[in-house]
């Protein structure tokens, strides 16, 4: 323990960039155009994946809102406008996959027992006090920011996708990128007045939590939708094993940004990726763009 308590005061203190600005970005995908059932590269494990992923938002990012809303009071004028846009940015994300879902439901899944279990995850810090869900906010933050990073700076996780579909994935996974400090900065707020021993035992404990909880949830998630699909077994869940560990590997390649959570010090913009989002901002134009569109400005 002393160890630890020694390294974190000896760690350069990182800090969100102070040139940073958080944007909203108002944009509509999908409406009036046709997905396909099996959206990315007609892949039934990839498209369980994100189709799963994308139930868990509406009510994940209510829970993110109210969570950071709570502390805004208080803090100092770059944050609270930083949490104001934050707020913005994930009403603009909920409104863009409850349209993503509905195609979902359109082609005939039942998402109803992936519903309940974002209920019954969301339900574990219900009662408790409010650092609690601001705790679970900030670890399943930075299990958003790992996956849009990878998921910008690996363009074969969406290589195939149908074109409205994977612009959704793009565009969130830049404003993720973009306000990724945003709940670690609350949480470091709220917590100012805790001992460094008391705050890292607590978010680490809630991280193991959530990381177990995040991947027995998507996987559960997943074998709904492919059972709906008539797929089942032990052949489907090696599928899913490799698609998660080894190609594309998500899971196996975000472990050691994961680990790095526990490391004293820690502060997500200690990574600082915000190449991503000019990268992505200038796909995203590349891929929604009407052909003619396209062709005048090449």
């Amino acid at each position: 323990m002393t160890i630890c308590l020694c390294l974190e005061v000896s760690v350069a203190k990182a800090t969100t960039p102070v040139d940073l600005t958080i944007t909203p970005r108002d944009r509509r995908f999908g409406r009036g155009s046709p997905i396909r059932r099996w959206w990315l590269n007609d892949d039934p494990i990839a498209t369980a994946f994100y189709n799963a992923l994308s139930v868990t938002f509406p009510k994940g990012e209510g829970y993110f809102v109210d969570s950071v809303r709570r502390f805004r009071d208080g803090t100092p004028p770059k944050l609270t406008a930083e949490i104001n846009a934050f707020i913005k940015q994930e009403v603009i994300h909920t409104r863009e996959h409850v349209a993503f879902n509905r195609h979902v439901t359109d082609q005939g899944y039942d998402v109803a027992p992936l519903i309940a279990d974002v209920d019954a995850a969301l339900a574990l810090t219900k009662g408790r006090p409010a650092i609690a869900s601001l705790a679970a906010t900030t670890a399943l933050e930075h299990f958003t920011a790992m996956l849009a990073h990878e998921l910008i700076a690996n363009p074969r996780h969406l290589a195939g996708g149908d074109q409205q579909a994977a612009a959704l994935w793009q565009w969130h996974a830049a404003e993720e990128i973009e306000h990724k400090g945003v709940a670690y900065d609350t949480w470091l707020h709220a917590t100012r007045d805790w001992p460094r021993f008391t705050r890292w035992r607590v978010k680490s404990l809630v991280m193991l939590i959530t990381t177990w909880r995040f991947f027995t949830g998507r996987a559960r998630g997943m074998t709904e939708l492919l059972r709906q699909d008539g797929l089942t077994g032990p052949r489907i869940w090696a599928r899913m094993a490799w698609y998660a560990f080894g190609n594309p590997g998500m899971a196996r390649k975000i472990a050691g940004v994961w680990a790095a959570y526990f490391l004293p010090g820690f502060h997500p913009w200690k990574h600082d990726d915000r190449a991503l989002i000019a990268l992505a901002e200038s796909d995203y134009e590349a891929a929604v763009l009407p052909v003619e569109r396209r062709a005048a400005v090449a």
